[in-house]
């Protein structure tokens, strides 16, 4: 193997959205292909909106070994590829694409998996708990729909957009929307709560307006509660740290990146790499960045 040195025989992946240039895939996969001894590479191509049908096209003329697509290319990208996994086509989203031995290019939609992952690599197992989520995004629903394959009990989806609330509901037989302005009341009932608004994000959770940067009511958090959160800059953020305040097990944003990106890993090569390296080269880029 290279060893980190590209040559004509190296196989290369890449990472496809606009803007791109602070994508940590590339660190996070070059951890895994270095883990698992593989001769490939990831780099970052910026690809804007339009432009996803002739990236997929591209994939094929250029041999790449793998696609993670972010925004705003999730979309288009789903109508570009041959075939979807049934995760992708109920999302009607794609992050992942690869090649098949056959040619034919599929997508696969890791992201709520990824957060489920976390989770269990958190010793929480979302099975059987009753859940609520935070906005009605495309994360969002990547969630709603994992959380309702993994088994839990419920799952109640608050958004400042109702109409965008009842949609990602319906990704789940066991989902529901709620209002917004009910939500102190669906915390009091609910084991879980995701955050997975931007609300947060870039604020020190000991800054003097932290207060100001929380998705919700915080007064409604008990020590039984798991507080998601997958904003993970910083990786504490205002809300984990009053959930920690209130004694509650919390989850850092990280975590679902990084097992999002394992699961991509092992579509495209068929091994599954360590997370545990994966978020450590990524916590090191994270810190190099904010230094």
């Amino acid at each position: 193997m290279s060893h980190g040195r590209i040559t004509a025989s190296t196989t290369v992946a890449a990472v496809i959205g606009s803007p791109v240039r602070h994508s940590l895939s590339p660190v996070l996969q070059a951890a895994a292909f270095a883990q698992l001894d593989l001769d490939w590479t990831m780099v970052a191509l910026e690809v804007g909106l339009g432009e996803g049908a002739a990236a997929v096209a591209a994939m094929r003329t250029l041999g790449l070994g793998g696609m993670a697509v972010t925004m705003p290319l999730k979309a288009e990208v789903a109508l570009a590829v041959d075939e979807l996994d049934p995760a992708a086509a109920a999302l009607r989203s794609v992050n992942t694409v690869v090649r098949g031995a056959d040619g034919r290019i599929r997508g696969m939609s890791t992201d709520g998996d990824g957060f489920v992952d976390s989770l269990l690599a958190a010793a929480v197992d979302p099975a059987g708990m009753a859940v609520l989520v935070l906005g009605a995004g495309g994360a969002a629903r990547s969630i709603v729909d994992a959380l309702g394959r993994r088994g839990a009990a419920s799952v109640t989806v608050v958004n400042r957009s109702g109409a965008a609330a009842v949609e990602a509901a319906a990704l789940s037989p066991v989902a529901v929307a709620a209002p917004s302005t009910d939500v102190v009341p669906v915390v009091d009932r609910v084991d879980l709560v995701v955050n997975t608004t931007p609300v947060g994000m870039g604020v020190d959770p000991s800054s003097g307006d932290a207060a100001d940067h929380l998705p919700l009511p915080t007064e409604a958090l008990r020590a039984r509660h798991v507080v998601a959160d997958i904003v993970y800059h910083p990786l504490r953020t205002p809300l984990l740290a009053t959930a920690e305040r209130a004694g509650a097990t919390t989850v850092d944003g990280l975590g679902m990146l990084v097992h999002q990106a394992a699961r991509q890993c092992e579509a495209w090569t068929g091994q599954r790499p360590d997370p545990a390296l994966m978020r450590a080269a990524a916590e090191a880029e994270l810190a190099a960045r904010h230094r």
